[in-house]
C-alpha cells in the first residue's frame, strides 16, 4: 500500500483509536484508585488501551470507508461482540506476562470470553456514543486535505440533515394534532 493511502487511513482511524485507548486508560486509572501500585496501573492501561485503541481505529476506518453504517448500534455491537472479548483476553495474557514473566490464559477461557461478550454491549454503547461525537468533528477538520474524510463527513452531514428534518416533521405533526 502506498504511503499516502496508509497516512489517509491512519488519519481516518484516529478518533476510534482515541476513544478505545482512553477507555483502556480508564482501567489503569481505576487500578490506581483502588490502591494498586503505579506500575500495575500502567500495565492495565497499556494492555487494555492499546488493543481497544487499535480495534477502535479499525472501526473508524470501516465507518469512513462506508463498510459500517453511521449512527447504528447493531454494527457497533457486532464489531465489539468479537473485539471487546479479544481485547480483554489479550489484556489478561499480557498482564500475566508482564507481572509474572509467563503468559497465561484465564482458567476458564470460554467462560471468560462469554462473560466479556455479555458486557461488550455496554462497551459498544459507550464507544459508539463517544465516537459519534468525536469522529465527525475530526473528519470535518481533515476534509480539506483528505478526500476520504470529506466523503464521510458529507455522509454525516446528510444523515444529520435527514434526522433533523424528520424530527421537525414529527414536531409539526404533534403541534397540529394538539391544535385540533
Amino acid at each position: 500500500m502506498e504511503t499516502a493511502r496508509v497516512r489517509e487511513l491512519a488519519q481516518l482511524g484516529l478518533p476510534g483509536f482515541a476513544v478505545g485507548f482512553f477507555a483502556g486508560a480508564a482501567a489503569g486509572l481505576m487500578a490506581g484508585i483502588v490502591g494498586q501500585p503505579i506500575g500495575w496501573a500502567m500495565v492495565a492501561m497499556l494492555t487494555l488501551g492499546v488493543p481497544l485503541g487499535v480495534l477502535g481505529a479499525v472501526y473508524s476506518v470501516l465507518v469512513a470507508l462506508g463498510k459500517v453504517r453511521i449512527g447504528q448500534f447493531a454494527p457497533a455491537f457486532l464489531f465489539w461482540l468479537i473485539g471487546f472479548p479479544l481485547a480483554r483476553l489479550s489484556q489478561e495474557v499480557l498482564t500475566r506476562l508482564v507481572l509474572t514473566g509467563e503468559p497465561g490464559f484465564p482458567p476458564d477461557v470460554l467462560g471468560f470470553l462469554a462473560y466479556q461478550g455479555l458486557i461488550s454491549a455496554g462497551f459498544a454503547f459507550g464507544f459508539l456514543w463517544m465516537h459519534e461525537r468525536l469522529a465527525p468533528q475530526w473528519w470535518r477538520r481533515l476534509s480539506e486535505h483528505n478526500p476520504a474524510a470529506l466523503r464521510v463527513y458529507e455522509r454525516y452531514a446528510s444523515h444529520a440533515r435527514v434526522m433533523w428534518e424528520a424530527r421537525e416533521a414529527r414536531k409539526r405533526r404533534r403541534e397540529a394534532s394538539k391544535a385540533r
